[in-house]
C-alpha cells in the first residue's frame, strides 16, 4: 500500500476577507488587500470556500506575471491569533 507524502506549507498567507449577508439570500465576500477578489455563496461555508478559491487564483496569476503580491508572513514558531467564525444553531 502507497501513502500518500503530506503537503508541506512553506509560508502562510493572511489576507482580510469581509463577508455580508446579501438581501435576495446567500452571501457576499471580497478581499479588499486583492483587487477584484469577490464572489457569492449560498451559504457562509460556500461563501468562504469560493473566496478563497478565488484568492489563491489570484496569487498564481500575480506570481506568473511577477506582479506584486501584498502578504502577511507568518515566521515559523510564531503563535497567531484570528477570528474564525463558527456558526451553531438554537
Amino acid at each position: 500500500m502507497h501513502m500518500k507524502k503530506a503537503k508541506t506549507v512553506k509560508k502562510i498567507l493572511l489576507y482580510p476577507v469581509t463577508i455580508e449577508a446579501c438581501e435576495e439570500g446567500g452571501y457576499f465576500a471580497s478581499c479588499p488587500s486583492l483587487q477584484g477578489c469577490h464572489v457569492e455563496g449560498e451559504t457562509y461555508s460556500k461563501v468562504i470556500d469560493n473566496i478563497e478559491d478565488v484568492i489563491k487564483a489570484h496569487i498564481a496569476i500575480r506570481k506568473k506575471h511577477n506582479e506584486f503580491l501584498p502578504e502577511i508572513e507568518i515566521k515559523k514558531g510564531t503563535a497567531v491569533s484570528i477570528n474564525l467564525p463558527v456558526l451553531v444553531n438554537g
